[in-house]
């Protein structure tokens, strides 16, 4: 179980444009990947409506284990990114700043997303000391009264505390890392919100805001993950201006601000014109994602994207190796599918039907 993958180097290999270059004319990925999304837990603390967790029990509740999250790291030694979160808060662990620091010795780019309600001054300080590069907070919303109908429960003013007290630390000690951004997910019923949300991110001292897609059942939708609260193929003018708006405060308050996802998670609000649009992922080929409990799923995307897990499952990392897993018989027919008329069903309206 401990044998690291062979394949691979993380010299000259800059993950964030990995993907462009992949190599996709073989079901068997000739290079280990070149990044990892770790679920340390799949506990939440908020009752997101935008979030499955929140209507049903996915796995059995779980903090990825210290034994099971080394096993997997000392498998791809050169791994160049690590994302630490999945369908829960990561921040509710326990070992995450341990875990942290385990792969910032390796030399890897770590960061994770959280709803910033347990980010207090003590748990601020043990992420600067981990090294940590990346903090996202999601926040999704740009007063009290949106929060509450999209994250389920009445902690706006208690992050927005949180993340200024995090800010003005790193501002008096003249800290670079981790570098912050404030998150929204698009929906019709918050679109509107985007100029003030900007506003809000500059009074708490970040200087980095994204406009997330918004991921969604095709059928059996749940809570606010409807398509009629998709902003894809369906953006109005008024709506369009309200980003216009965003991109221009963004601007006055020297604030970078990505309205439309870029290449990653979503090209744009545009249909895309290709007749395979899923086919041009290359997260089958560059990315493993193991929920708490070990699952090893295609990406991130899937849990949101179709329920059941046992629909995309590719492995299991507490019965088998990584290298056994990337390149075994299941991820084998599933980039195989990709690559075809017929994908996954979790991947058949990715970039299309869905949000930025």
């Amino acid at each position: 179980m401990t044998n690291a993958m062979s394949a691979g180097s993380r010299s000259g290999i800059d993950p964030r444009r990995y993907h462009e270059a992949v190599q996709v004319d073989s079901i068997v990925a000739a290079h280990e990947p070149v990044c990892l999304y770790l679920e340390t837990t799949n506990r939440c603390n908020l009752l997101c409506t935008t979030c499955p967790r929140t209507y049903e029990e996915l796995e059995p509740p779980a903090d990825m284990s210290w034994e099971l999250f080394s096993t997997i790291v000392d498998q791809v030694p050169n791994i160049s990114r690590v994302v630490l979160h999945g369908v829960g808060e990561p921040m509710m662990v326990k070992d995450l700043p341990r875990m942290i620091r385990y792969l910032k010795d390796r030399g890897a780019y770590v960061l994770f997303n959280t709803n910033g309600t347990l980010l207090t001054a003590k748990k601020g300080r043990e992420l600067v000391d981990t090294g940590l590069d990346e903090l996202r907070v999601s926040l999704d919303a740009a007063d009290a009264k949106t929060f509450i109908e999209v994250r389920g429960k009445d902690f706006f003013n208690r992050i927005l505390r949180n993340v200024r007290a995090f800010t003005d630390m790193q501002a008096r000690e003249k800290l670079s890392t981790p570098k912050v951004s404030l998150w929204l997910t698009g929906m019709k019923e918050t679109i509107a919100q985007l100029p003030d949300f900007v506003r809000v991110a500059n009074s708490i001292g970040v200087k980095e805001v994204h406009l997330q897609r918004l991921v969604f059942f095709d059928e059996g939708a749940v809570g606010k993950a409807r398509p009629d609260q998709a902003l894809f193929e369906h953006l109005s003018r008024e709506e369009a201006g309200h980003i216009e708006a965003a991109e221009a405060q963004a601007k006055a308050l020297g604030i970078f601000f990505n309205a439309s996802g870029a290449t990653e998670p979503g090209t744009s609000l545009k249909m895309a014109t290709d007749k395979n649009p899923w086919a041009l992922c290359r997260r089958p080929w560059t990315v493993m994602y193991f929920t708490a409990n070990g699952r090893a799923l295609p990406c991130c995307i899937a849990p949101f994207s179709q329920k059941g897990y046992e629909n995309y499952t590719l492995g299991d990392a507490t019965q088998a190796t990584l290298g056994q897993i990337w390149n075994g018989p299941a991820y084998q027919s599933f980039r195989a599918a990709i690559q075809s008329d017929n994908p996954a069903k979790a991947c058949t309206s990715c970039g299309l039907r869905w949000s930025l």
